[in-house]
């Protein structure tokens, strides 16, 4: 495996970063007049920890992932483009991923000019990863898999994904945004065994706070440093901290939410089955389903008509006629039942 010294663009690697005047002082004081701010307005007249140390440490507490394995940003897309500018020379090297998948790897590739590629999942929405490491060229620096896979809802075959981390070269991207409703264990238990593993996980999802914007990566001291010495000074702000610690204070919500999500979406899974607009519902091992409709665009037209918004995934590769589904309560679920048996055949 090559170093991940070797693998950071040298502009990254000999840059200064910038430092700000809470990186410069830890500890407590009293007076603060270091960084020109207003001294009333008090507590969100001061900037936050650019390092989240407090945060970090109740989630290193959560995920058993030490503190200096956890960078944190303003959602997982951050970390996202972050990875892009920390490896990736533009117009030169080029990233690698998976057909179909979550968006914006392709957005914040093309935002910093740097290829895109992708290789075609199977009819299941599985991972081949020798059709996937055959793309890979002297310029592929970043490999992207979602698992559990989005817009498909499936967890990407393990073994496969072990393929990947064992012959690849380069940094190998974990989106587990969904990781909260699988039955599998998070890849963050294997980042020992590979310095070149990025895993992203989010607030957004299982936690219900899509709201304040927190996202997680979990890798090693040496890439977390480098995320660190890239990113803007004190991009996560004081409210979002401070919220993110309240919501990580009990996990018994959390844990209470995700079994009943899970639950509900058992129940949507044996219910389409009945209705007679719904031709096939592929598994799923996260808060979404994906099914596939006699007419994607007219039943999309016509559950927007009955007040109810879905994604319509039918321009997406291996995804013709289908809908994506958002788990929602009970009686949410329920109107969208009530809808889908009105539908017209």
């Amino acid at each position: 495996m090559k170093e991940v010294k070797d693998l950071v663009r040298p502009c990254i690697r000999n840059m200064k970063p910038y430092s700000s005047a809470r990186d410069e002082f830890q500890g407590e004081a009293s007076v603060f007049l270091d960084a020109n701010e207003n001294p009333y307005n008090k507590p969100y007249n001061r900037y936050p920890d650019p390092l989240q140390r407090q945060l970090k440490k109740r989630i290193s507490e959560i995920k058993g992932v030490d503190p200096a394995s956890i960078f944190l940003g303003n959602g997982s897309d951050e970390a996202i483009d972050l990875i892009i500018r920390a490896f990736c020379e533009p117009a030169t090297d080029n990233i690698l991923s998976i057909d179909p998948s979550y968006g914006m790897y392709e957005v914040a590739a093309n935002v910093n000019n740097v290829p895109f590629r992708k290789v075609k999942l199977d009819k299941n929405f599985d991972l081949d990863a020798g059709k996937l490491l055959q793309e890979v060229d002297e310029n592929t620096k970043v490999i992207s898999l979602c698992s559990p896979n989005n817009p498909s809802g499936n967890n990407l075959n393990r073994q496969q994904i072990h393929k990947v981390l064992d012959q690849f070269q380069g940094i190998v991207v974990i989106d587990e945004a969904y990781i909260d409703f699988s039955s599998l264990p998070s890849f963050t238990t294997e980042l020992r065994r590979y310095p070149h593993l990025v895993i992203l996980q989010t607030l957004s999802k299982a936690w219900g706070a899509a709201a304040i914007r927190l996202g997680m990566a979990f890798a090693s001291p040496e890439i977390i440093g480098i995320l660190n010495k890239i990113k803007y000074p004190y991009n996560v702000s004081q409210p979002s901290q401070e919220k993110a610690l309240e919501i990580l204070s009990d996990t018994a919500p959390f844990k209470k939410q995700v079994a009943r999500i899970l639950s509900e979406r058992n129940t949507l899974e044996s219910t389409m089955h009945q209705i007679p607009c719904v031709e096939d519902i592929y598994p799923s091992d996260a808060n979404f389903i994906l099914i596939k409709v006699a007419d994607a665009n007219a039943t999309y037209d016509f559950l927007v008509k009955e007040g109810i918004i879905v994604r319509n995934r039918t321009n997406v590769t291996l995804c013709e006629d289908c809908l994506r589904i958002t788990i929602g309560t009970p009686k949410e679920n329920n109107k969208l039942i009530e809808a889908l048996n009105k539908m017209p055949v």
